[in-house]
């Protein structure tokens, strides 16, 4: 690991003046994946910016019925929100089925947001990986990828999100908040993540020295009967294979609402839009949640050794439905 200077900051805009001053400066939060890549020289800061005990923390209710979840705030404690957990309860499942109970002490909201989309080419820089050295190609995609990207990849990358709570977030259109030195601003998380194309390594649409505040969920009554579920490969510790994150509303047998968003498939969580248009105000059936299913695989492209992704995000969506469906009291 590279020297670097540490500050820990006590105001809001310290922290946001210290990483302008500073080209090589960066916020820490709980640094569980920041700390990770230090120590192989993958990321190699000046500076390091603890905003840990920035007030920053915490989960409110919004007027509007929503809440917002603080960015320092622990996945820890998010998960176990009482409001959270109610309201919103694929969140809550995600989270713990996200790393380890010590990590999700440490690891941040804000931070979980901004890991890097990541594969075994990223960490090892003996490796050629357009996202970490632009220009030397992707190692994936004619290498080892059996984990990797079937939705939403490039020719230039197809490492997958590694977040399991970004994925409820993005079936709830979650919006995250920010703040810079001139203005505050809100990026919805739908647009939060930017596409691959030819830059991999530009991961997000924040602002450059923008410091994230915290994340709002937006009213969603559906949200209350919502489930999330992690395939992986091993029972804990491990990035899920494919992971979904689903709602469902059904009244007098037909799709109310429904939401749907997957893991593990694409370099962001991937809101299964084409799916959730085929279910609205439709029959809520096995038969109909197997359409929608491979209406919105329809878009994949597997490299040579992940096309079982197809197939088992076919499943998960059809599976995870009908279970929702079944347990439905309308």
């Amino acid at each position: 690991m590279r020297e670097f200077a540490y500050q820990r900051a006590t105001g809001v805009r310290e922290a946001l003046t210290a990483v302008a001053e500073e080209p090589g400066a960066r916020f820490l939060g709980g640094g569980t994946n920041l700390v990770d890549l230090m120590k192989n020289e993958v990321e190699t800061p000046t500076r390091l910016v603890d905003v840990r005990r920035l007030p920053l923390g915490g989960v409110r209710q919004t007027d509007d019925g929503g809440l917002v979840i603080g960015a320092t705030t622990t996945n820890s404690d998010a998960a176990a929100d009482p409001e959270v957990r109610r309201r919103y309860p694929a969140v809550t499942q995600a989270i713990l089925a996200g790393a380890s109970g010590q990590l999700r002490n440490m690891a941040t909201v804000g931070g979980n947001l901004l890991q890097r989309t990541r594969c075994s080419y990223f960490a090892d820089v003996t490796e050629p990986c357009n996202k970490r050295a632009p220009g030397s190609g992707c190692g994936a995609i004619e290498g080892v990828h059996h984990n990797h990207a079937i939705l939403g990849r490039s020719e230039h990358c197809a490492a997958t999100h590694a977040s399991d709570m970004a994925v409820p977030l993005a079936a709830f259109d979650a919006v995250v908040q920010y703040v810079t030195l001139d203005r505050t601003g809100e990026i919805p998380l739908a647009e939060f993540y930017a596409p691959v194309g030819d830059r991999p390594d530009r991961e997000t649409t924040l602002p450059a020295g923008a410091l994230i505040t915290g994340v709002a969920l937006p009213p969603a009554a559906v949200a209350r009967h919502s489930r999330y579920r992690k395939v992986r490969e091993r029972a804990s510790y491990a990035f899920a294979t494919v992971s979904i994150a689903a709602a469902l509303e059904v009244r007098d047998g037909l799709v109310h609402d429904v939401r749907i968003a997957l893991g593990a498939v694409a370099p962001r969580p991937w809101r299964a839009g084409t799916a959730e248009a085929a279910l609205l105000h439709g029959p809520a059936t096995a038969d109909r949640f197997r359409a929608a299913a491979a209406a919105e695989l329809e878009a994949a492209r597997p490299l040579r050794h992940n096309g079982y992704k197809v197939a088992l995000a076919r499943n998960l969506i059809e599976a995870v439905l009908t279970e929702l469906a079944e347990g439905s009291n309308h």
